[in-house]
């Protein structure tokens, strides 16, 4: 019972599940961005893994889950990622996730159950993302997230300090003129 419209690719050991919807251009199982740096200049690493989608997820229009380099890169139930989303090889979802547009994960991330990922988010290979976390929108992830907490921002902080030196911001040309007259 699961929908996959026009232009889902498929590659080779990728598994759908049940009552999932995987929408117009989404391509599921090509190789992750894996390269060896050799004196010659990158060499491609091989994926021989593959990508896990589980039951009642939806993917939205374009997006892209990588296979993993050994293992695989899962999608757990339930889960609903938004159109130009990137899941990184050997990336984990747990249930219930949802990540919102043009938010790119890289390799051997993990994610929580039911944690939230913002518009345009980004996270670093090898980050942990805990469960019912909630990510804001255009934020830049370079160190796990605990369960339960919310963070914003580049480099992600926690939402409530984020929010203060936002507010801050606005008011830093005049506190430079008051600096500088002192």
């Amino acid at each position: 019972r699961s929908v996959l419209f026009p232009g889902v690719v498929l590659y080779p050991g990728t598994q759908v599940g049940q009552n999932c919807r995987i929408h117009a251009g989404s391509v599921l199982g090509s190789d992750g961005f894996s390269f060896h740096p050799t004196s010659d200049g990158p060499v491609k690493v091989p994926q021989v893994g593959r990508v896990v989608i589980e039951d009642d997820v939806e993917l939205g229009a374009n997006c892209t889950v990588d296979r993993a380099f050994l293992g695989e890169t899962r999608v757990g139930p339930g889960s609903k990622l938004d159109n130009l989303v990137h899941i990184g090889h050997n990336s984990q979802l747990g249930r219930h996730v949802i990540i919102a547009a043009q938010t790119g994960l890289g390799g051997s991330v993990q994610i929580g159950d039911g944690a939230v990922l913002g518009g345009q988010v980004g996270v670093v290979e090898h980050v942990q993302i805990g469960a019912q976390a909630q990510v804001g929108a255009q934020s830049g992830v370079g160190t796990d997230v605990e369960t339960k907490t919310q963070v914003l921002g580049t480099p992600a902080l926690p939402a409530r300090r984020m929010r203060r030196i936002y507010a801050a911001l606005r008011h830093l040309p005049e506190l430079f003129r008051e600096g500088f007259k002192r």
